[in-house]
């Protein structure tokens, strides 16, 4: 049996926030991303929600911080290798979770979307 995908929901997708936790842990040297394979990996899926009109809240981890910020290991560039290869801006918000979080994303509009801030920065991710 086949497992469905997301091609197979019948949903209109228009103005409909879609929580999207993507494997986008690439590895960096010095800050460059020297492989954007799984950035590639998640495109078709970003794209299909975003040319439906649905608010994407998109989210990620990026290497092993320990819970605790590490700048080397913030998401700005899997934001603009996106950015890059959607061929629009990605926006990004400082952090995974909390107030500010919530206004960033209350003021999307459909066929927006925002990463958040690598979830492995807070403890309960690990």
């Amino acid at each position: 049996m086949d497992a469905a995908t997301l091609r197979d929901l019948d949903v209109d997708l228009s103005d409909r926030r879609v929580f999207l936790r993507a494997d986008l842990n690439v590895p960096l040297d010095d800050g460059r991303i020297t492989d954007d394979t799984r950035i590639r990996a998640s495109l078709p899926t970003i794209a299909y929600l975003l040319e439906r009109g649905a608010v994407v809240v998109l989210a990620s981890h990026l290497g092993r911080p320990k819970g605790k910020v590490n700048d080397a290991l913030r998401l700005k560039p899997v934001a603009d290798r996106l950015s890059q290869l959607l061929g629009r801006p990605v926006r990004m918000t400082g952090d995974a979770l909390g107030p500010g979080v919530q206004l960033a994303v209350d003021k999307l509009r459909a066929g927006d979307m925002i990463l958040l801030e690598n979830l492995r920065f807070h403890a309960a991710e690990e």
